[in-house]
């Protein structure tokens, strides 16, 4: 486990969290996964509750490489685990060992060209059942119903695609509801193997530069998270920086 501003990472790649998931299953274990990218350390600045539901995790994975290059700054084995490839590593996975799926998030036309492709990819793929909730805020029958429907489609892993932070906020308030042996919040993931998304390059997701190519792509909606949050977020390390070394004069009796 890598501490990063008080946030606990795993310190995975993908093999290892593909490993830890089927464990979980096979074992009947009920966990929640998230994947972080740096927004999600600013935002547990921010909020303790956010910083409780992310620390209260099976499993949280750097989405990001800042992360990565800070895990292994403090020695850690680390690597990226990105949602777009946890999902697409599980799937091939789901296919030999049997694993039930449910996909939940998205718009209607979203999920049903993501459930398409994913049944291209992955023909053997177990897909138990596929829903795309209202943006708005849904209300407590509503909620019920889905839960519901998720529960009787008796799925190993629900794959829950609603953005950061509110798919991490969904899992935390309703994991003990649901009966899927493990829940993984995967943000874009579904528009991106859909296709309805760009990825970026991979030289661009293995420099860093992913924000940078997300901004360019849709600037309207990412452009606080990415100008303002990636600020923030250097400020937070130089922060925790300065006031670390202030703590170890303290200590020494400086």
């Amino acid at each position: 486990m890598v501490d990063i501003l008080g946030v606990k990472i795993a310190e995975t790649n993908l093999q290892k969290a593909c490993q830890k998931i089927s464990h979980w299953i096979d074992n009947k274990e009920k966990k929640y996964v998230c994947i972080a990218p740096a927004s999600t350390i600013v935002d547990c600045q921010e909020n303790e509750n956010y910083k409780k539901v992310i620390n209260g995790s099976g499993m949280t994975t750097p989405d990001g490489m800042p992360l990565v290059w800070i895990g292994k700054a403090k020695g850690a084995d680390i690597e990226r685990t990105y949602g777009p490839d946890l999902l697409q590593s599980m799937s091939e996975l789901s296919q030999d060992k049997g694993y039930r799926n449910y996909f939940y998030g998205g718009t209607q036309e979203s999920i049903e060209l993501f459930v398409s492709k994913m049944k291209e990819m992955y023909p053997r793929l177990n897909i138990v059942g596929a829903e795309a909730p209202p943006f708005r805020k849904i209300n407590e029958i509503e909620s019920d119903e889905n839960i519901s429907k998720i529960n009787e489609a008796r799925p190993d892993i629900l794959w829950v695609g609603l953005g950061s932070p509110k798919q991490d906020f969904w899992m935390y308030n309703h994991r003990d509801e649901l009966d899927a042996s493990v829940i993984v919040g995967v943000g874009a993931a579904f528009d991106f193997l859909a296709g309805i998304k760009k990825q970026a390059p991979f030289w661009m997701q293995r420099s860093g530069l992913e924000w940078f190519f997300r901004l360019c792509t849709e600037p309207k909606r990412l452009w606080r998270r990415y100008l303002i949050g990636n600020s923030k977020f250097i400020f937070y390390l130089l922060r925790d920086r300065f006031l670390s070394k202030k703590r170890g004069k303290v200590t020494n009796g400086v």
